[in-house]
């Protein structure tokens, strides 16, 4: 069986392929911004001077980073609902259960990107901004966040990445994402090479994009202190001062 260029180019304009990749980049968008919003608090009791938050904090970095994804996905679509009678209603689709157990488990690597960033920040600096009357909240907001999340940036685009590729691991629980569509296809003609390489190609063109986009973002957050030298004016002689 030769490679059929024909099914290869069909495939590759196949309105279900563009659907799957778009519920990959859908599921991984909502599993960051769910990952970051529970990394964050887990960040904040890891640096607590609170035993108690640290211990916390601690136990689910440690329990998330040693589970499987694919198994917290199979726990989240098949074990739960058996537990919890809402879970079972219409409501809950695999998307839902593909976001937030992937949300989950990557929550525990962003805690640690979130806790290297902050830690990276001059503890001075927070008693500085404490010593101009500033509260609590509004020094991690104005001082520390600020230069924290220009750190955590370059590891949380790999980690954006990496949730595109690892939303490929929903497929177990029926999300027609683009490598369940591409095995759909390959179940139905045994086409595995022109199926699998439009899946490929999808892939390709959506980490490429996504990369583009994190150098972008990172060159907007550079540090601001970084200003383009200043050139000599013809009109006003360096070394001079002002004159009278």
């Amino acid at each position: 069986m030769e490679f059929d260029v024909n099914i290869f180019v069909q495939q590759l304009v196949n309105p279900s392929y563009v659907s799957g990749a778009f519920l990959s980049v859908a599921v991984a968008v909502l599993s960051l911004v769910l990952a970051t919003a529970i990394g964050f608090a887990v960040a904040l009791g890891r640096t607590s001077r609170s035993r108690i938050a640290q211990g916390v904090a601690g136990l689910y970095t440690w329990f998330f980073r040693a589970i499987p994804a694919l198994l917290v996905l199979l726990i989240i679509w098949n074990a739960l609902p058996q537990l919890f009678p809402v879970l079972r209603q219409d409501w809950f689709s695999p998307f839902i259960a593909a976001f937030i157990g992937l949300g989950i488990v990557e929550a525990a690597f962003m805690a640690e990107i979130i806790r290297s960033a902050l830690l990276s920040i001059d503890e001075g600096q927070a008693l500085a901004g404490r010593a101009l009357g500033m509260s609590p909240v509004k020094v991690m907001l104005k001082v520390v966040l600020p230069q924290a999340i220009r750190t955590a940036l370059p590891p949380t685009g790999n980690e954006f990445i990496g949730l595109v590729k690892f939303s490929s691991l929903a497929s177990v629980i029926s999300l027609q994402e683009l490598l369940t569509t591409a095995q759909v296809g390959v179940n139905i003609t045994f086409r595995y090479a022109e199926y699998y390489a439009a899946a490929i190609v999808y892939y390709l063109i959506i980490v490429s994009l996504l990369t583009l986009l994190q150098s972008y973002v990172e060159k907007k957050f550079v540090w601001t202190s970084r200003s383009k030298s200043k050139k000599p004016s013809v009109l006003e002689p360096v070394g001079q001062g002002v004159q009278s």
